[in-house]
């Protein structure tokens, strides 16, 4: 079954280095990032294997947050061997996060 990455500082980079990623970058206070969390939990199970669906709490990881310019929650970035490819801003649908991922893996 999977589950979902929770990223840090001391493995953002050794983990989105090979293959296929999705970062939520969330905090526990924001609404809409409560409101897709399910998503990317589903996202983990059906992607088990073939992409890392990761997550950076960015109350706990403010450095990665900074790095990135994250200015608003729920922003959902792609990466391909370790370079961020896409971003998306705001809560979006299972199917357009599917989307997105199934492209980078063709």
């Amino acid at each position: 079954m999977g589950k979902y990455i929770e990223l840090t500082g001391a493995n953002f980079e050794a983990t989105l280095a090979e293959g296929v990623s999705l970062v939520d970058f969330w905090a526990p206070w924001c609404g809409p990032c409560r409101m897709i969390a399910p998503v990317i939990e589903e996202l983990a199970e059906d992607y088990d294997g073939k992409a890392k669906i990761c997550k950076v709490n960015t109350d706990e990881e403010q450095d990665i947050a900074v790095k990135f310019g994250i200015r608003s929650i729920p922003t959902i970035m792609f990466f391909k061997n370790g370079e961020m490819v896409d971003q998306i801003v705001g809560a979006q649908s299972k199917q357009a996060l599917a989307e997105k991922l199934d492209a980078l893996l063709a």
